[in-house]
């Protein structure tokens, strides 16, 4: 049988160690030799002996669902095997955590993780119980975080001279050293997404970075 669709870009490629990596732009494969944990709903295939538990959040976790509909609903994944994760064709990036790095994810935008970083759900200071995706995810320790992201994503730099503000549906996440607070104005409204009226930004002040999604792509399909 003969397809492009066989090209060798597009199968599996074999396990060299155990842990993650890219198999390509839009999925992440996990050569399981232990123990990952993954958000649940992300795994795509497997193979071997793997055995699957889901995981509970905790008051931190209900209460973001109960305000925003919204999660960090894990499995863990325990044996051997290999395990492929993506979600809706999004981009999917590793990051490497070293010691005393902290990074604040969406929890939507989590794919998988090794079981040496540590996660607890919170809520962003500042932002207090309006507007959605302001319950994130704190990851700290050593070891490497699938993340997902619809789209491109954009990495601005935060200054304590530049403040960043961003719309609380595109951001994915920012380094964890940054302060954060509600933004509201009535004269931008029509021009930042969520359309006319109050706008309401998630402000991000000090030395660091954010991780946005480009949300204008969300609209652009929702025109049509």
């Amino acid at each position: 049988m003969q397809s492009e669709l066989f090209a060798s870009e597009n199968l599996a490629k074999p396990s060299s160690a155990a842990g993650m990596t890219l198999q390509n732009a839009k999925s992440v494969k996990y050569t399981v030799n232990g123990e990952m944990l993954a958000r649940q709903g992300a795994m795509v295939a497997f193979r071997g002996n793997l055995q699957f538990e889901r995981k509970g959040q905790g008051i931190g976790g209900m209460l973001k669902r109960a305000v925003t509909g919204e999660g960090l609903a894990l499995m863990s994944v325990r044996g051997q095997g290999e395990a492929w994760f993506a979600h809706q064709g999004g981009h999917c990036f590793i990051v490497d955590f070293e010691p005393g790095d902290a990074l604040t994810i969406n929890g939507r935008n989590v794919l998988c993780f090794d079981p040496t970083l540590s996660y607890e759900i919170k809520m962003v200071k500042g932002a207090g119980m309006t507007g959605g995706g302001l319950f994130n995810s704190l990851f700290t320790g050593t070891g490497k975080l699938a993340v997902v992201c619809d789209g491109n994503p954009i990495v601005i730099p935060v200054t304590a001279q530049a403040p960043v503000y961003v719309d609380t549906d595109a951001v994915v996440g920012w380094s964890a050293e940054l302060e954060t607070g509600l933004h509201r104005s009535q004269s931008v409204g029509s021009m930042i997404r969520g359309g006319s009226g109050e706008a309401v930004q998630l402000k991000l002040s000090g030395e660091g970075f954010v991780i946005v999604r480009p949300s204008e792509v969300t609209e652009t399909a929702a025109a049509h």
